[in-house]
């Protein structure tokens, strides 16, 4: 973890703060991909995930834009309603499960709301590249809309497209329209509320293959099972654990005194995967993509399980 101090606390909207972070040490970040996330622990003790939403090759700080919820799971009131400029919190080294496609003829990012946050880190990448892409941003209101103003101050403002008061109704027709020129070349990435990720993925389907969208999630679409057949896990030291019925790999492991770093629990973060030696996963995650799970060579150890009689999985 890296001990942070926030420097910058801005209302982006009246449910919306973002968070300008600085390391305590005085030393420089290090840039990161466009599309990456930290872990920050709250005040309340509670560790979220949330993107990196500044440009990706600004050392000088971090920038992270949390809404209010409530009811709260825990961490952004605790941030909202706690935390002042010059208060430090601990943050994880930046991690990334929602990657700029580098073959790609033509990006096309859509962002809902909050969902825009891990998109403006890909329009900075992409701008600074000169890399052909437009920008959809759909939100209630221009009002909830955060980061409206930067987006139309900003350099690349002239690719960006907003979307504001389209009811919910409407919006397949709207995501139809945007996407109806898609090529093969192109690449779609989104997030925001789980139903308009997926209906941006049904306006996608006609036009382009499955993993030519890309899909952010914070929230799993829905609770990871634990039924299923009890299974063994083996690790490359040789030690071999039964996995019952209801327990996870992680909770089985740290039972044999063996630590996997963890931090949703949900299969969305990917802070727990590690890399499958023998056997099939069942995967149960939001955080693999179709190709990675395809290949079957990691699986996320908080919620997936096995197919096989038995898991080898590297530590």
């Amino acid at each position: 973890m890296i001990t942070v101090t926030v420097s910058d606390i801005t209302a982006e909207t009246s449910a919306v703060k973002s968070f300008r972070l600085r390391r305590s040490d005085g030393r420089p970040f290090a840039p990161y991909e466009p599309g990456a996330h930290v872990d920050v622990v709250g005040p309340s003790g509670v560790t979220r995930q949330y993107s990196l939403c500044g440009h990706p090759d600004d050392t000088d700080s971090y920038v992270i834009a949390v809404k209010r919820e409530d009811p709260s799971r825990g961490g952004s009131v605790a941030l909202h309603d706690e935390v002042r400029p010059g208060d430090e919190l601990a943050i994880g080294e930046p991690r990334n499960l929602f990657r700029l496609e580098p073959a790609a003829e033509r990006h096309v990012l859509v962002a809902a709301g909050i969902g825009v946050t891990p998109l403006l880190s890909m329009a900075h990448r992409l701008r600074r590249e000169g890399a052909p892409f437009r920008l959809h941003y759909f939100a209630s209101s221009r009002e909830k809309a955060p980061f409206v103003e930067f987006l139309e101050g900003a350099g690349f403002a002239a690719d960006v497209v907003f979307h504001f008061g389209i009811e919910r109704s409407e919006q397949p027709e709207a995501l139809a329209h945007v996407l109806s020129e898609a090529t093969d070349g192109t690449h779609v990435y989104t997030c925001g509320p789980k139903e308009f990720m997926q209906r941006v993925v049904d306006a996608a389907s006609g036009s382009l293959p499955q993993d030519h969208v890309h899909i952010e999630h914070f929230q799993p679409l829905e609770p990871a099972s634990a039924a299923g057949e009890a299974f063994e896990v083996e690790l490359d030291t040789g030690e071999v654990f039964h996995v019952p019925v209801g327990c996870s790999i992680v909770d089985v492991l740290a039972d044999g005194g063996i630590e996997v770093d963890t931090s949703c629990r949900e299969g969305i973060c990917g802070t727990c995967v590690l890399t499958v030696l023998d056997g099939e996963p069942e995967h149960r995650d939001n955080c693999l993509s179709r190709k990675e799970k395809a290949a079957g060579d990691q699986i996320a150890t908080c919620v997936s399980r096995a197919r096989s009689p038995r898991l080898v999985l590297e530590l």
